[in-house]
């Protein structure tokens, strides 16, 4: 595989980790933000530093940096989600406006609109595919277990919801934080990649391009955010020989995918949905 080919797939495992802790907050719970980029930047500067000016390996940085941007998240989400609709989707806007405008000014330790060079080589194309095969099994057990129950169940109807006694507030929190610790992985793994990045990376744009990711797969379907983010990665790579016209190609093709799939290409399923499941034996006992 060719170093080019290898950045792009890194790009994509960077890509669906990050998508898949939005199809967490948003498909799962129906919680727009537009803040996630602030939460990967967090991640990316983090272990960043911890990398560069205390020597410390991935294996320490990165879980470092998810930790700081769960935290992060856990503040913000305390303050910020008694609110509803729109006045919470503005409010994690503005978040994450605020993150890239303080990483601009700390010029002492990010290195402000210059950005911060010289981060050590961590990511490789086992460490991507292995932690985006991890972080997909993690999210499908979560979202199996009772905790994803009680987010679909806010999901449909959160009054509902909390008339049957689901804590609706600590569930939607709960989705927050796992939301930017998948962030801060996805912010870990891209600056160990490019070795270089500056506030500007992590502006409202990402934050969009993952929401509409997680739209075009499908509310409420992992698989469905994995495709999308590897067909959204890919197609402007495919069409980078035309320079002029690639993000015009880029946007007709999302606009296509819309129009022909508008529930998402997975819609409401998973992959294991198209398969037939196996018929238990005389002798087997179902749970």
């Amino acid at each position: 595989m060719s170093d080019y080919t290898q950045g792009v797939m890194i790009l994509l495992c960077v890509n669906a980790i990050a998508v898949l802790g939005v199809s967490i907050l948003t498909g799962f719970t129906r919680l727009f933000s537009f803040g996630n980029a602030g939460f990967m930047a967090v991640g990316a500067y983090v272990s960043a530093i911890l990398a560069k000016q205390y020597g410390q390996p991935l294996w320490i940085a990165m879980p470092a940096a998810m930790f700081c941007a769960g935290c992060v998240a856990f503040i913000i989400g305390k303050l910020t989600l008694r609110l509803k609709g729109d006045y919470f989707l503005i409010t994690t806007l503005g978040f994450g406006e605020c993150i890239r405008v303080a990483l601009d000014y700390s010029v002492r330790y990010t290195g402000g609109p210059r950005g911060y060079s010289n981060i050590p080589h961590y990511t490789n194309i086992s460490v991507a595919l292995s932690l985006l095969v991890a972080a997909v099994w993690i999210a499908r057990n979560f979202i199996n277990s009772k905790y994803g129950w009680h987010l679909v169940a806010i999901r449909e109807q959160e009054v509902a919801a909390e008339a049957v006694g689901i804590d609706t507030a600590r569930y939607k929190l709960m989705a927050f934080v796992v939301s930017a610790v998948y962030a801060g992985c996805a912010g870990s793994l891209f600056a160990h990649h490019l070795r270089f990045i500056n506030p500007t990376m992590f502006n409202l744009d990402r934050s969009a391009e993952w929401t509409i990711t997680v739209v075009i797969g499908g509310l409420g379907s992992l698989s469905g955010s994995v495709i999308a983010s590897a067909i959204l990665t890919l197609i402007p790579e495919v069409f980078r020989g035309m320079a002029e016209y690639r993000m015009l190609l880029y946007g007709i093709a999302v606009v296509l995918i819309i129009l022909w799939r508008p529930n998402g290409l997975m819609g409401y399923r998973e992959i294991s949905s198209f398969f037939p499941r196996r018929r238990m034996g005389a002798g087997e006992v179902s749970r």
